[in-house]
């Protein structure tokens, strides 16, 4: 599989989270919204940010757990499972095309404002321009990004300056003329605005320290835009009367127009067309990686994933998303916004369950880098709170939904379904509860590869052995002498020694002094006969070894037995175990390890210091 490159910093992402999402949901959306809910649109828009806020902590885990392309689709297919990761994955493909198509519209109605042009041509003339951009290559865009986003921040700035003390507070008169239930469906309306932040998490595999990137960025374009957002739209609704916004499409604009005159319609058009493309620009990035994310994973055809050898980027998956962006463009408006709002919210839903699963699962591998705080409170009242909007809103909107989860459904029925290998984290959850044997392990291991990737962490020599070595899960607590008995009959088959002369001489180094570290911890380590031996046998026993009266329970167990020329070799595997016993949530891991395999990997995925694994002779590595 080929690995995109590591371009984009936390300010690339701050700038694509950003300029994602302000566009159509602040230069258009406010006049068609305000028609709905008249003033308390501003509550509207503050509710929508907020419920966006807790799908976004709850996607930050997941990014910095698993920072893949294709974000919420990968998450989701490991969390819930393959027939629902693909049809969220379509779906999140559809509705970020699908966005940048209204950006696009949006943008040539703008420029209609400045200089006489068709629209529609003019839509289709610059998807076709930020597919080319997107050819490029990852880092080359996000540089495009920083500069537009920075430049659009500063004329919002200078509009609020210079509209709030122009607000007529008569304007606010009555706040919700329609009723709460117009203000909660316009909600839903109004939430697309919030949904360019998924973008970050399908670029997450392109992002350098993604663990606190991610989340960083997240947090702080989510928290910037909802600010901007609710003063802008507090300020233009305080600017004009009702008769003014209502159903404008240019209601920024106009608000501007109506405090600075001319200059200031130009400049806010001008604002409108850069936030248009910053969000058509992310949009066709972020879009296409989902195709590719869904090709690696043998849902879609795998030459959707081909990679350019140069530019690193998913050249034929961009290619589709612009053909699906172009004629997105000759779409109805209001059913761009309200299906592309739908999928959106159906998304951050799916994020916020995939966290309870992964949580709940107790995979070994799931190892978030951020945690989504007040778990799983949180994550439930985004649930519930986005479930509301959603029965609050058209069935217009529920019918264009349905017919894309189908198509969604269909395609992993028909094509992705016989080759779907790996497992999901809702069947470790079962297995927590009945059907044990669902459960192959293939799910944490993969986790295992993405934490190395993630926290670059390269093999060693003390890694090499543990893939190797025995691992004994005792089910009842034992005593010492039988611990021992039984890990010499092990250790005699693979050494080709006594298992009686090995139990001599474990008995004899526990009798020279104690090798328990810790009251959960020993180390029993022994010198045998020959040159260029060494071994490792790891135990766990949850019931715990009586070591001696006082270390009645111990838990882990590492026995190394290495010749006398391995000496360099013994010390280097006491560090590494020193250093993965002192780790946060050590004990609570090794003790929640659902088998031996998960034991073997909780071992290596450890961020302990590693070093050369050739250092390691060759006799030495076959046999451990």
């Amino acid at each position: 599989m080929t690995q995109l490159k590591k371009g984009l910093g936390l300010i690339h992402v701050f700038c694509i989270a950003s300029g994602a999402m302000i566009s159509s949901g602040l230069f258009i959306l406010p006049g068609l919204a305000h028609a709905q809910a008249g003033p308390a649109v501003v509550v509207s828009y503050f509710l929508a940010g907020l419920l966006a806020s807790i799908g976004v902590l709850s996607i930050a885990e997941l990014a910095t757990a698993m920072p893949k392309a294709g974000g919420d689709y990968f998450f989701i297919s490991r969390g819930m499972g393959a027939g629902v990761g693909t049809v969220a994955g379509l779906l999140s493909w559809f509705s970020l095309s699908l966005k940048s198509a209204f950006a696009l519209v949006g943008m040539a109605a703008f420029a209609q404002l400045i200089v006489p042009v068709n629209a529609h041509v003019t839509a289709v003339l610059l998807a076709l321009l930020f597919v080319g951009l997107n050819l490029v290559g990852v880092k080359e865009v996000a540089r495009l990004q920083v500069t537009l986003v920075f430049v659009l921040f500063g004329l919002m700035l200078f509009y609020i300056i210079k509209g709030l003390p122009e607000v007529n507070v008569r304007h606010f008169e009555p706040f919700a003329p329609n009723g709460l239930t117009a203000v909660f469906s316009t909600v839903g309306f109004v939430f697309v605005s919030y949904g360019g932040v998924l973008k970050i998490a399908s670029v997450a595999e392109e992002t350098r320290n993604p663990g606190r990137t991610i989340p960083l960025g997240m947090i702080l374009s989510l928290l910037a835009v909802s600010i901007l957002y609710t003063v802008m739209v507090f300020v233009t609704s305080g600017i004009l009367s009702a008769d003014q916004l209502n159903d404008s499409l240019t209601p920024i604009s106009d608000g501007a127009g109506a405090v600075m005159g001319r200059a200031g319609r130009v400049a806010l058009s001008i604002a409108a067309i850069l936030a248009f493309m910053t969000t058509a620009n992310a949009g066709i990035m972020a879009a296409s990686r989902y195709l590719l994310a869904l090709s690696r994973d043998r849902q879609l055809p795998p030459g959707l994933g081909r990679v350019g050898n140069q530019t690193q980027v998913p050249y034929i998956a961009v290619l589709i998303t612009g053909v699906l962006v172009v004629l997105a463009v000759f779409v109805k408006l209001n059913i761009l916004v309200e299906a592309a709002s739908l999928v959106f919210m159906l998304s951050f839903m799916l994020s916020n369950i995939s966290v309870i699963v992964l949580r709940e699962g107790r995979l070994q591998g799931y190892r978030p880098k951020f945690s989504a705080p007040l778990y799983p409170w949180l994550q439930i009242t985004g649930i519930l709170g986005l479930a509301f909007v959603i029965l609050e809103m058209g069935e217009e909107a529920f019918l264009i939904s349905a017919g894309l989860v189908i198509i969604g459904f269909c395609t992993y029925w028909f094509y992705g379904r016989k080759y779907v290998q790996g497992e999901s984290a809702l069947i470790h959850l079962i297995h927590r509860i009945t059907a044990k044997e669902l459960v192959t392990g293939s799910l944490d291991a993969e986790l295992r590869d993405i934490v190395r990737e993630r926290d670059d962490i390269v093999s060693d020599s003390f890694d090499s052995m543990i893939e190797k070595c025995i691992v004994l899960d005792l089910k009842r607590p034992v005593i010492l002498e039988e611990f021992f008995t039984l890990a010499s009959e092990k250790l005699s088959e693979r050494l080709s020694m006594d298992a009686s002369s090995l139990m001599k001489l474990l008995v004899a180094r526990e009798q020279e002094s104690s090798t328990v570290l810790s009251s959960s911890l020993a180390i029993p380590h022994i010198v045998i006969e020959g040159e260029k031996r060494f071994d490792i046998l790891v135990a766990r026993s949850r019931e715990g070894i009586v070591f001696s009266q006082n270390a009645p329970n111990v838990h882990a167990v590492f026995i190394l037995l290495g010749t006398k020329d391995e000496r360099n070799l013994h010390l280097r595997a006491l560090s590494a175990i020193a250093q993965i016993a002192m780790e946060q949530q050590f004990e609570q891991r090794w003790l929640a390890a659902r088998d031996t395999t998960a034991v073997r990997n909780l071992i290596l995925m450890s961020t302990r210091r590693r070093g050369a694994a050739q250092n390691t002779s060759p006799d030495a590595l076959e046999r451990g």
